[in-house]
């Protein structure tokens, strides 16, 4: 029993490398994964308010009411296309910053010096 419990001790220390450190990532990378991922919260709650708005203007049956709803589906596609590109530049950071820290410089997945 005793060398059952050494064994997976020693695992764990083999485990342990300098990268370990790095484990919590570059504080930087995490801040920047925060404000975007509550940009697109609060984008997301946007939405949601308007497709409810939608909804009630829509079950209302009134004209006006459904004329708005033109400007309101309209917003919704504008915050769908931000999301989108909040979450695209969201992972062109993760990906620049992940070949940064990999030293993509050895060639193994940057093409860009190549024709």
């Amino acid at each position: 029993m005793n060398t059952n419990s050494n064994h997976k001790s020693s695992r764990r220390r083999h485990k342990h490398t300098a990268d370990d450190d790095d484990d919590e990532g570059d504080p930087e990378v995490w801040s920047t994964f925060n404000s975007t991922f509550r940009q697109v919260q609060s984008v997301l709650d946007r939405n949601r308010n308007l497709i409810q708005q939608v909804n009630e203007n829509h079950q209302s049956r009134i004209p006006d009411n459904m004329v708005k709803n033109v400007a309101l589906i309209q917003e919704l596609n504008g915050n769908i296309s931000k999301v989108v590109s909040l979450y695209s530049d969201l992972n062109s950071n993760f990906t620049t910053n992940y070949q940064q820290r990999n030293g993509s410089g050895s060639g193994n997945s940057n093409s860009s010096g190549r024709s």
